[in-house]
């Protein structure tokens, strides 16, 4: 019997109105659509809108930690920590420059890493920690930056770049956290450098693309520091395409064979409808989570909490976690819940899980509190096309599955 209640709710669409449309159309009839005047204007907004002095824009979030790895100069006989508890992207661009993936378990009943367990994990080959701002909460960066410091005689630097730092690198996978603030500092100004995603299912979205920001640091030329992520995004080409089209100046150079990853005006101007969009998506975002909580706060299940007196989270996943439960029960609530209509994830299944860092001898044994904190979360849809109507429907078909799991 088909139930005419049912609704459709899918778990995280791009909120896309008519002036997002009308602007990519009207990129394409510039008849510029890669890398040129948007791109530009989309990255002086950003930097703009974080404070800081410069943002790149590229095509992906995990390009921007690439690159940023490499213009670092990190690579084979380095490591590099991060956490257990991320989706691969995170530990992926280290193997990709061919340092080596250090890994630490979350704290206790905590989506964040153990900053115990950092400290112990750096020697003297560490040139960078990955922490990951989850959902859209950011880290706790001033623990963060007290364990590095209290491992300052550890750091040996490679190069000239790295001495500016004189200790381990903070680089955020902030792919998230787009938006998000803590204690009076927006997501961007924190971390050496963070990186964030524009991908589909983020709250501003250009379909695929990323941007990298950095903090101001005496003796960092960001002018060179810039160049140097446009070199190391397309080719390695001394000029772009933009500037290429001057009169007469069709010459130019391959610096170092380099990579492809730069992001088109198509994806830009997308973007720059959407960042002027942003602080209502934003407030939408935080409505919302508003009634998951009141809906959810009498069952008993433990959610991220998104806001507190001092941050501000950029609201892009609704964590929860079921007592009692493990992972066949899990399964079934979202299994049961995608039959009634409703699309939930999981975030996330800690790397040493899958088959990719297994071989790279990773054991979840070793990682029991990511374990306890993956077997029993259940990620709610979370996006601004969601309506009181919606949420009511999704609190209340949970409710009624974990009361029939109960009386099991």
């Amino acid at each position: 019997m088909i139930n005419i209640n049912m609704r459709n709710i899918p778990f995280s669409p791009p909120d896309i109105t008519d002036a997002e449309i009308e602007e990519v159309i009207k990129t394409m009839k510039s008849g510029w659509i890669t890398t040129g005047p948007r791109t530009k204007l989309f990255e002086m907004k950003i930097a703009e809108y974080i404070g800081s002095n410069k943002a790149v824009c590229l095509n992906s979030a995990t390009a921007a930690m690439e690159l940023t790895l490499r213009i670092l100069g990190i690579g084979v006989g380095d490591e590099v920590i991060t956490t257990a508890y991320t989706y691969t992207a995170t530990a992926s661009v280290i193997e990709h420059v061919g340092a080596k993936i250090v890994l630490v378990d979350n704290a206790a009943d905590s989506y964040e890493m153990d900053y115990e367990k950092l400290a112990d994990a750096i020697t003297e080959r560490t040139k960078a920690i990955i922490p990951v701002d989850l959902a859209g909460k950011m880290c706790d960066y001033k623990t963060i930056y007290k364990v590095l410091e209290s491992k300052k005689e550890l750091f040996k630097a490679n190069n000239e770049f790295q001495k500016l730092f004189d200790r381990v690198i903070v680089m955020s996978d902030a792919a998230h956290a787009f938006g998000a603030e803590a204690n009076g500092l927006k997501c961007g100004n924190v971390a050496d450098f963070t990186c964030f995603s524009f991908h589909a299912v983020k709250n501003l979205t250009t379909a695929e693309g990323g941007a990298v920001v950095w903090r101001d640091r005496i003796g960092l030329d960001d002018e060179w520091l810039y160049k140097q992520f446009m070199l190391y995004s397309l080719h390695g080409q001394s000029k772009d395409a933009l500037a290429k089209t001057q009169k007469g100046s069709w010459e130019y150079d391959i610096i170092y064979p380099a990579y492809k990853c730069n992001m088109t005006d198509i994806m830009a101007g997308f973007g720059l409808i959407q960042l002027n969009r942003y602080d209502g998506l934003m407030n939408k975002r935080k409505e919302i989570i508003e009634m998951y909580d009141n809906a959810l706060l009498p069952l008993r299940i433990q959610r991220l909490v998104h806001y507190g007196e001092n941050f501000s989270s950029s609201g892009h996943l609704y964590l929860t976690r079921i007592p009692g439960i493990g992972v066949v029960e899990r399964n079934e609530i979202i299994t049961r819940m995608a039959e009634a209509g409703i699309v939930c994830n999981v975030h996330y299944k800690p790397l040493p899980m899958f088959t990719a860092y297994k071989n790279l001898g990773f054991d979840i044994e070793d990682y029991p509190n990511a374990f306890s904190m993956y077997e029993n979360e259940i990620t709610l849809p979370l996006h601004t096309l969601l309506s009181k109507e919606d949420i009511d429907y999704v609190t209340g078909t949970l409710k009624n599955l974990l009361n029939e799991i109960q009386v099991r």
